[in-house]
């Protein structure tokens, strides 16, 4: 929605400002010469012995494209259900639309009560300490713990990744541009309690979801919680600060990405770009660790922070970034515990933590690094979980093993573990003990010759097939030179899904099989080379793959960020994919956001009769056009004068009750 009072110089400002924030979040910082997965498809593309014959050719093929493998499809029947429900419209708007025979109910928004004595939401009266006690902002992950094994009634778990403070607070519009200049301690303030998580006591009665008033679970988590950190990292050097001489505390998670839960039901809520907290650039380059800050993009200064609070000054306080970009673990069900970072799972930009029981017993957490040319992790515990005894996996992340993964141009795969002592990860190199290996997870894993990906985002195992889905949401930075077999396209601008096949079943094998499931974009544009079923209808088909659910039943769910009326001529949502038989590689709009809105933490409860979704900066400025609180492109979801577009988590059901989409 344009504004007619909107100018040129306007609009070249806002083209700046969201150009600069992309940059600011996802500026590749990966400078070594380990082969990127468009590489390693132009390798296998190239190789003559593999064109040879018929067969080797449907190998290339297969790896490249899903249709390659419909025709053997066609005599297996498929493994997973198919979607029954009439796909939505692909388009643009001011409000959410849902698959028909469906309901899209909002559950919870930014300000709603959380904790009681939580004042009715007012933004134009906010405090710090009225927001501690409120749902946070850009709510991004939500996870369903069940009460008592019940789908209708158990614990929402919930990420407030990052603040919008020009939809947030009124007459300061963007301020990053503005080097802060509008921005008081008291706003700062409120923003840290925005950020963390929320704990909230959900039930459904008579087909309808809310919010349990004053449950003894509700719980706020903030910049400002008191947590403890664990595994070989906790008590490092490189962990001390003033605040924490022990190297084993820590105030606060920030940049909540995506996450989460775990057999024993805890959460698992990760940390991405948790670099853009910090201040003081001029003292980059005569830091202690030049090269693991330039690495991991530290200080982004996108925040006031640092302007009002020490520890975010890499100057004052140059451990305190070593103490942020992990996997914390919470126990929703214990609002006095104590949240947990879990080190022996490395330290980057944590896009999620999605896992799996192995057939052999152990965890198994698969993790990518939401950057252009980063990685993708796998974390295998030592331990078997204990399924009859919750309270004994307790500590169950703090020793395992950590790889990397390398991808080979004939469809196959290697973890390579980063183990100090192993290969390259030795003093001679700057790693004197596990706990460095795990600080600097980023160096590590250039050391030994990952696979640089396209923006590696969610990662889930089907506990169903024992597929595992790899979202790589785009990386226009890549060059033809730079491409490869798992990253086949240069300047990829719309992303793609990768299909991890782990040998037998073995979640902790040494290596896997890899194919590409489908390149996304629009087919009728042949230059951007997508290769979606052709059943997959115009409004079927997405760019830039985010966040993903697995249902009860095996099938993939796909949530998309970055989808414009510019850039696809739709806004984001939430699209079923199917990957099995004939129709692989078909996918089906079932929930549009609203303009400006990114479509996040898609969850089902274990009916599969719930399906919560977190509608992320709804009216946020998009194709140069200026959104901010004062004036935004939408007001979802009160649509009321004076108030702004607030985050807010989404409860669908089907109407008459059932599962979704079946």
């Amino acid at each position: 929605m344009a504004h007619d009072d909107t100018t040129q110089q306007d609009l070249d400002q806002i083209n700046a400002m969201q150009a600069s924030m992309e940059e600011l979040e996802d500026v590749p910082s990966n400078a070594t010469e380990n082969a990127t997965i468009g590489d390693i498809i132009a390798e296998r593309l190239s190789r003559r012995d593999l064109m040879k014959n018929a067969l080797a050719a449907t190998t290339i093929a297969a790896t490249i494209s899903p249709m390659a493998t419909l025709a053997a499809y066609a005599k297996t029947p498929s493994t997973t259900p198919s979607f029954a429900f009439d796909e939505v419209s692909a388009g643009s708007s001011q409000t959410h639309h849902i698959a028909r025979g469906h309901n899209a109910d909002v559950l919870i928004r930014w300000g709603d009560k959380v904790l009681d004595g939580a004042p009715e939401f007012d933004p134009t009266k906010q405090t710090a300490d009225n927001q501690a006690k409120q749902f946070g902002y850009n709510n991004d992950f939500v996870g369903f713990i069940p009460i008592n094994g019940r789908s209708d009634h158990g614990l929402l778990v919930i990420n407030h990744e990052y603040t919008s403070e020009e939809l947030m607070f009124a007459n300061i519009g963007e301020q990053r541009k503005k080097k802060f200049k509008d921005m008081t301690a008291d706003l700062v303030a409120i923003e840290m309690m925005a950020h963390g998580g929320s704990v909230i006591e959900v039930k459904r009665d008579a087909g309808k979801w809310t919010v349990v008033e004053n449950s003894p679970f509700a719980r706020r988590i903030t910049a400002e919680t008191e947590m403890r950190i664990s595994g070989p990292a906790a008590g490092h050097d490189s962990m001390k600060t003033s605040y924490d001489p022990s190297g084993v505390n820590v105030r606060g998670m920030i940049n909540n990405c995506a996450g989460a839960t775990t057999p024993w039901g805890t959460w698992l809520t990760c940390e991405e770009n948790f670099n853009l907290y910090f201040w003081n650039k001029g003292v980059k380059n005569d830091h202690a660790d030049a090269v693991a800050l330039k690495r991991y993009g530290i200080p982004g200064q996108a925040y006031a922070w640092g302007k009002f609070h020490d520890r975010f000054d890499i100057e004052k306080e140059p451990n305190e970034c070593n103490r942020f970009g992990w996997v914390v673990e919470i126990d929703p069900t214990d609002p006095n515990s104590v949240p947990v970072k879990r080190t022996a799972l490395g330290r980057f930009k944590h896009e999620g933590a999605a896992n799996i029981v192995n057939k052999d017993g152990r965890f198994v957490v698969y993790q990518g690094d939401d950057q252009r040319f980063d990685y993708v992790y796998r974390f295998v515990t030592k331990a078997k979980v204990n399924k009859s005894n919750k309270a004994a996996n307790k500590d169950i992340l703090d020793n395992g093993t950590l790889y990397v993964a390398r991808f080979n141009p004939d469809g196959t795969g290697v973890w390579l573990p980063l183990e100090f002592g192993q290969g390259p990860l030795t003093p001679a190199s700057g790693f004197n003990s596990q706990a460095d290996v795990l600080i600097k997870t980023r160096l590590a894993a250039d050391l030994l010759g990952a696979t640089k990906m396209d923006r590696p985002e969610d990662v889930e195992a089907n506990p169903v097939t024992n597929k595992v889905y790899v979202m790589l949401t785009n990386n226009h930075k890549r060059q033809g030179a730079a491409t490869d077999a798992a990253n086949p396209r240069a300047e990829n601008r719309f992303g793609h899904i990768i299909e991890l096949t782990p040998p037998a079943g073995d979640h902790a094998a040494a290596t896997f099989d890899w194919e590409i499931l489908v390149k996304c974009g629009d087919p009728e544009i042949a230059e951007v080379g997508a290769t979606f079923n052709p059943k997959t209808s115009k409004d079927g088909w997405f760019g830039m793959p985010d966040n993903c659910a697995i249902d009860a039943d095996g099938r993939l769910w796909i949530a998309t960020d970055g989808n414009t009326q510019k850039r696809t001529g739709r806004t984001d949502g939430v699209w079923a994919m199917e990957t099995e038989g004939k129709a692989r590689g078909t996918s089906k709009l079932f929930f549009r956001c609203p303009i400006g809105a990114e479509l996040c933490g898609p969850y089902f409860t274990p009916d599969m009769e719930t399906f919560f979704v977190a509608v992320q900066h709804p009216g946020a400025s998009a194709d140069g056009i200026i959104s901010t609180f004062d004036l935004p492109t939408t007001r979802w979801p009160d649509f009321e004068s004076g108030m702004p577009p607030r985050p807010a988590v989404v409860a669908i059901t089907r109407k008459g009750g059932g599962k979704i989409a079946v």
